[in-house]
């Protein structure tokens, strides 16, 4: 593996790297990676337009199944912009946080969009007007996971207030695959706002390992095709409590 950068910014450190191998694929690959080492985002050198990682592949078959004519989409959390690049054609709005991962997003992964708001998710959310976007994707991490302001309550009504009647919240998560206490009262808090919700884990490893987990909801009924998840397969997870926001 060879780093070709180890950046600081205000709010972790940022790496990127080169390898000829990643999650067991041989290749040609560059990724992006925060302080707790996770790859927060991969393009295949010899193939710059595939989309690499598992998760992101999921998503976006989940947008185009439930709403192929969508025209509306608001992402908090930028990475190195796969999601945003995929659909250049559509109307996009996407807030990240640290304006360094937007920049060597740029320099190392040819992201040359001009729709990223530097500033927090939630906050420039709330100035949106109702109903404007037909998803809403949730895809922030910082070191300790999720920032609890984006997964109570409060958020998830914000979010319903800001779709159309159709739309839908699609969240990447990590988590356990059973008894993970954050993932219930995530999901939990979810099926309080929207009626419809489904879950999906990345298979891999054992119980207790924290691995990619995919939470959407909707007021419509949510389909999708099996094999057309990129391994993703659909999971439930145990009542839990209801996340708030801290006072």
């Amino acid at each position: 593996m060879h780093q070709l950068t180890k950046q600081l910014s205000l709010y972790q450190e940022i790496t990127v790297c080169e390898a000829n191998q990643l999650y067991g694929e041989m290749g040609k690959f560059r990724f992006m990676q925060f302080s707790d080492h996770a790859v927060q985002g991969a393009i295949d050198l010899k193939d710059p337009k595939r989309i690499v990682l598992e998760y992101p592949r999921a998503i976006i078959h989940l947008m185009e199944y439930n709403h192929p004519s969508f025209e509306s989409l608001f992402m908090i959390g930028h990475g190195i912009g796969t999601i945003p690049s995929y659909w250049a054609d559509k109307q996009v709005t996407v807030v990240e946080l640290d304006e360094k991962v937007l920049q060597i997003s740029r320099d190392y992964f040819n992201y040359n969009q001009t729709n990223v708001v530097i500033g927090d998710g939630r906050s420039i959310l709330g100035k949106q007007a109702p109903h404007s976007y037909d998803y809403i994707v949730l895809d922030a991490f910082t070191k300790e996971g999720t920032p609890h302001h984006l997964t109570t309550l409060q958020f998830f009504n914000l979010t319903k207030e800001k779709l159309q009647s159709s739309g839908a919240l699609i969240m990447n998560l990590m988590g356990k695959a059973k008894k993970d206490k954050y993932m219930e009262a995530m999901h939990t808090t979810l099926c309080e706002t929207y009626a419809f919700t489904k879950a999906f884990l990345l298979p891999g490893g054992g119980e207790n390992e924290m691995r990619n987990i995919i939470v959407i909801g909707s007021d419509h009924k949510i389909d999708y095709l099996p094999h057309s998840m990129a391994g993703f397969v659909e999971i439930e997870f145990d009542q839990g409590h209801i996340i708030r926001d801290k006072i």
